[in-house]
């Protein structure tokens, strides 16, 4: 890959604690799509200069004057090709939304479908800022040929029932192993799909299968309190209880929500902090009246990470990440009673190490930093719904909005520029989710994929 400079741009700093800042004019260097140097203007790295000087392949210019640079947003948590189903269940409540709208939805679904549903969701979230996302959805491989398109980050887990059949639960299964082969940038999970859906005996097999083969599971587990007090009256067992006694915290997972975590549970989940990470999607908590939010003051309590996500476009309407990041920040000081709880720099940081971490990319990811993969979205803070800017990181977290994102990069590859995809024809990926979306959102068919009670 050709080198890449992004040019007298302010970037911001997430550090793994404490304050996050932003330091004025500066040059990223970028090479093999990685970041390796952070500079003030014009000062230039000695390497770069001793590459130039032998003769090296020239470098790309980008443009950062007047921008911020920050890490690559994360949505942690989505059901990516639910973009199809945008408005088609409002209003309901949670019972009536999976029994009488999504599941029923469902039995609509192809490949064709997913893949343009897929497409259009890569379109919205690369040009919000988004470059990796975390998934959990049916049709996994043709999730993966829609990311490899829009050049996206992407970590898989094809989603099953328990209900589906031995049959359906190893085709899962193998479908996860082939997307290891799709390239660096798409990764895989294995994808129960919660602990009220899967039985102990397949939750216990997949986790076996992950601790054996190096995955780790991706599943919805206490989404609510009403989940976990169901889970204790049937089972005599909390959902993190079950997640511990089928193995699923020794193999390593995200869990999706986590809103019905009991103060009980955080012993049995500090056991597994290294290796657990949980994904909330705070609209979906309000739109669907569940009555609670993820405990994070709780969870980062005991070193289990956080990040942010959106959960699918069915519910969230969007896959805005600066939504969610926004709406964490304010339910958590609302959940806490604590107006100095979850500040700015804290919600930064649940959105891009936080992310990072949900999306097993911790070490790689996360924040702009020399050694990190060049995952940048470049911001622009001129509009007059963020000025005048005070301070950059209250912008950040409750101003700005998707369309103020100018440039991003995956890998060190200009995916956005100009707020336009480089790799996607935009106008056909909306043509070819509008000429399919009434065959996902169609309920003649009768049946359901499954039922939703928990």
């Amino acid at each position: 890959m050709p080198r890449l400079l992004i040019r007298n741009v302010s970037v911001l700093i997430v550090p793994e604690s404490g304050d996050c800042g932003v330091d004025e004019s500066q040059d990223i260097h970028i090479h093999d799509g990685q970041i390796t140097a952070i500079v003030p203007t014009g000062t230039g790295p000695e390497s770069a200069r001793a590459e130039a000087a032998r003769g090296a392949d020239p470098t790309e210019v980008v443009e950062g004057t007047g921008l911020i640079a920050v890490p690559g947003l994360v949505n942690s948590h989505t059901h990516s090709p639910m973009v199809m189903m945008r408005g088609a269940a409002e209003d309901l409540s949670i019972e009536d939304w999976f029994n009488q709208r999504i599941w029923p939805m469902e039995v609509n679904l192809t490949p064709e479908r997913v893949r343009v549903g897929g497409r259009l969701a890569c379109a919205e979230m690369l040009l919000a800022g988004v470059t990796t996302y975390v998934d959990h959805y049916f049709h996994a491989d043709q999730i993966a040929e829609a990311a490899l398109e829009a050049g996206i980050r992407a970590d898989l887990a094809p989603t099953f029932f328990s209900s589906a059949g031995p049959e359906v639960i190893e085709a899962a299964i193998t479908t996860a192993r082939g997307l290891r082969t799709r390239g660096p940038r798409i990764t895989a999970s294995l994808g129960p799909h919660a602990t009220y859906t899967v039985s102990d005996e397949d939750l216990r097999r997949t986790a076996d299968i992950a601790r054996a083969e190096g995955f780790r599971l991706h599943l919805h587990a206490a989404e609510t309190d009403d989940q976990t007090q169901s889970s204790v009256d049937r089972l005599g067992v909390t959902p993190m209880q079950v997640l511990e006694r089928t193995g699923v915290l020794d193999a390593g997972a995200l869990i999706a929500h986590g809103c019905g975590i009991r103060e009980a549970d955080l012993p049995i989940l500090e056991q597994f902090a290294d290796r657990t990470t949980v994904a909330s999607c705070p609209k979906v908590y309000l739109k669907l009246a569940m009555g609670t939010v993820t405990p994070i003051k709780g969870l980062q309590s005991i070193g289990v990470r956080v990040g942010v996500g959106t959960d699918g476009a069915a519910v969230h309407n969007t896959l805005d990440v600066w939504e969610s990041l926004r709406l964490v920040a304010l339910t958590q000081k609302q959940r806490e009673q604590d107006a100095e709880w979850m500040n700015v720099s804290d919600t930064l940081r649940l959105a891009t190490r936080g992310g990072a971490a949900a999306a097993g990319l911790a070490d790689q990811s996360g924040a702009l930093e020399p050694g990190r993969q060049a995952d940048i979205a470049l911001i622009d803070l001129s509009g007059p719904h963020c000025q005048p800017v005070h301070d950059p990181r209250a912008a950040l977290v409750y101003s700005v909005r998707s369309s103020d994102v100018v440039t991003v990069l995956v890998a060190g590859e200009v995916v956005v520029r100009d707020r336009r995809l480089t790799r996607m024809n935009l106008e056909e990926v909306l043509a070819d989710a509008k000429d399919l979306a009434h065959t996902l959102v169609d309920l003649s068919k009768g049946g359901a994929v499954q039922h939703y009670a928990p």
